[in-house]
């Protein structure tokens, strides 16, 4: 088995779909309308993606995901060139954070759009 996607509520599904494929090299796979009125969008590569969601009325701040029940913590995306990879989220204008290397791989973290926290990993 394997994980097919992950779906996070977001104010703006097509500005963070735009970051986001410009950031990994991803595509739109499909968008519309969704559950309660709401508007989707699908991003990712051909395999999974990141259901972005926006409902019909306001989307609420839930504050730190890490002390929120059922949150998701961060979304993890696998690089073959870490540092090619840390001097493109550098030049869209966001700050990498927590650098770590350990097995099984080298690893920095960024807040992305809509406060996504992002970990970029190589296991080269």
């Amino acid at each position: 088995m394997q994980l097919e996607h992950v779906n996070l509520t977001v104010r703006d599904p097509d500005a963070t779909a735009d970051v986001l494929s410009d950031l990994l090299d991803w595509h739109v796979r499909w968008s519309g309308p969704a559950k309660d009125g709401g508007y989707s969008v699908h991003v990712g590569d051909d395999d999974s993606y990141v259901a972005l969601y926006a409902p019909k009325g306001t989307v609420a701040d839930a504050g730190s995901s890490y002390v929120t029940h059922a949150a998701v913590n961060h979304l993890g995306v696998v690089t073959d060139d870490l540092d090619a990879a840390e001097a493109r989220v550098k030049a869209a204008g966001y700050t990498p954070h927590n650098h770590a290397d350990y097995e099984p791989g080298r690893r920095f973290y960024f807040d992305g759009p809509e406060g996504i926290e992002i970990e970029m990993v190589s296991y080269r």
